[in-house]
């Protein structure tokens, strides 16, 4: 695909002087190395809408508090069709960035930060606004002494994807590095990336008219979750998982999402889309891929991706008799929801991977919302232990558990001998408790993990285009006989675990649940 003069990629993906090209897990690499040099153009497209400031300019303060953005290189452009000025932008974002120590230096980061910000308005779809928005961008430019076309542009579309193929029209038209001097240009998009097969290939067909692969950064911010990125360390740099690994240890995994409050605000949004398209088809299965794949030949980019593709592909069709689905009562009272609404609110599927690894393992995606907790975790099961002379095999088996979210930890469930003068067992844990055992460490959030790594280059933890493809091959034909209301969903109350027929699935995929044993996250 030719983008005449405008090329950008040909130069950037090719290392020079100023460039850098991610080695990820390096070691020694602080933020003045890490970073490409000369000057950095970060535009949020959808500056006054709820993403952007809950979570797009919060991790962009966050890098610059870390010192990952400098200000004698980057601007952050705001455009939006919101009739603002700057400082109305700046004071909508303001609140949002106040949420640390609520000290004066704390305080004069925040200042110092929002006079890196300015705005554009404009609309999405006619030339008028995005030639001002390039011109704003070019006098930035051009106060930093950057030669023409050598500077590095980012435009983060925090916008519904209806409007992504005119967005990126206007900025392959008007907005683009004009000549092959280096530098770059970069499209971060956000799901859902399309409703079906269909839809996700009609959209990125339209994108990749416009801009080559590498350009595109399909951003799902539970691949930048700190636990989801120690799965490929744990998995593959401990002897201890590499022979256990496997269909002769492990008896099934689940990859678990549950939210204890439901829809509010955003029923209508919610309604089109359900819990499998919002949750299942693109966060837990991403995790499913780091869980299942095999080890990639190097951790390059492409290498880790070309092997999530092939655990994609590997997937059996769902079978109807291995799905159920839910609504929570009261979801239809929501006046943006149809009362006719067949959306699922709940959801637990079981995958079968039909390759040598993971034959007659059932992966059990469960996603839900108004349930009796908060987490994200995977739980690995292990089978059985033969001849079994403790008679402990009702207490539960051994868990490797993964939470994701609150509290990440990873700990090991054991059965291990009750502690007293009697000869009997009990279930407690190995445990690794990121709050206890990396006190004053803190956690990145995903977005700016992501954010950085799209300054990077660093495409590992984006989705690409055939692997977005895989994904939808598999949920596709369940989602369309919902839609079609060839399925139904249960009704299950909030505050409760669901439809009691997922417990029931659950067993019948082989799950054997613990009983008088529950992970308390310690306390400091």
């Amino acid at each position: 695909m030719g983008l005449g003069g405008s090329s950008s990629t040909s130069s950037v993906e090719s290392p020079g002087k100023n460039s850098f090209r991610s080695d990820s897990f390096s070691e020694g690499k602080d933020s003045e190395s890490v970073l490409e040099k000369g000057c950095l153009s970060i535009v949020v497209l959808g500056a006054s809408g709820d993403l952007a400031k809950k979570k797009t300019f919060p991790a962009l303060f966050h890098l610059y508090q870390q010192g990952f953005l400098q200000p004698s290189e980057v601007y952050i452009f705001g455009y939006a069709r919101t009739k603002i000025s700057d400082d109305g932008l700046r004071d909508r974002i303001r609140g949002h960035l106040s949420q640390g120590n609520g000290t004066s230096s704390h305080s004069e980061n925040v200042s110092e930060f929002l006079q890196l910000i300015k705005y554009v308005s404009g609309s999405y779809d006619t030339e008028e606004g995005f030639r001002l928005l390039d011109k704003e961008i070019s006098e930035h430019e051009i106060s930093k002494n950057s030669q023409e076309g050598s500077s590095r542009r980012l435009f983060y579309l925090a916008l519904p994807p209806s409007v992504y193929p005119s967005v990126c029209k206007m900025i392959r038209n008007y907005c683009m590095n004009r000549s092959d001097l280096g530098g770059w240009t970069r499209i971060v998009v956000e799901k859902p990336f399309g409703k079906d097969l269909s839809t996700a290939e009609d959209l990125s067909a339209q994108l990749g008219e416009l801009f080559d692969e590498p350009q595109i950064y399909r951003i799902d911010h539970y691949l930048g979750k700190e636990l989801v990125q120690n799965l490929l360390v744990l998995r593959f740099a401990n002897r201890f998982f590499l022979p256990l690994w496997n269909r002769d240890n492990i008896d099934n995994i689940q990859i678990v999402f549950r939210e204890d409050f439901g829809t509010e605000g955003r029923g209508g949004y919610f309604d089109e889309y359900g819990i499998i398209r919002d949750i299942i088809q693109n966060h837990l299965l991403q995790v499913l891929c780091l869980v299942a794949m095999e080890k990639p030949v190097s951790l390059k980019p492409e290498h880790i991706r070309d092997e999530k593709v092939k655990v994609l592909q590997s997937v059996l069709p769902i079978s109807d008799e291995e799905v159920v689905l839910g609504q929570y009562e009261g979801y239809k009272n929501d006046p943006t929801v149809s009362n006719n609404s067949n959306t699922p609110t709940f959801a637990t599927v079981v995958l079968r991977i039909h390759n040598e690894r993971w034959e007659g393992v059932p992966f059990i995606m469960k996603a839900g919302k108004a349930l009796n907790s908060r987490k994200a975790e995977i739980r690995v099961q292990f089978k059985d232990v033969p001849g079994d002379i403790f008679k402990c095999k009702k207490q539960g088996r051994n868990e490797f558990v993964i939470r994701l979210q609150p509290s990440e930890a990873m700990y090991m469930k054991l059965t291990v001998k009750k502690p007293g003068l009697e000869m009997s067992t009990i279930q407690s844990e190995l445990d690794l408790s990121y709050k206890q055992r990396y006190q004053g460490v803190t956690i990145p959030e995903a977005y700016e993990r992501l954010i950085l790594d799209t300054i990077r280059g660093d495409q590992q933890h984006f989705v690409r285009r055939d692997e977005l493809k895989a994904a939808w091959e598999i949920f596709t034909p369940l989602l369309h006989r919902i839609d079609e209301g060839k399925m139904k969903p249960l009704a299950y109350k909030p505050g409760s675990r669901g439809p009691v027929e997922a417990d029931e699935l659950l067993a019948k995929a082989g799950y054997v649940q613990t009983h008088g044993y529950i992970w308390v996250p310690p306390s400091l």
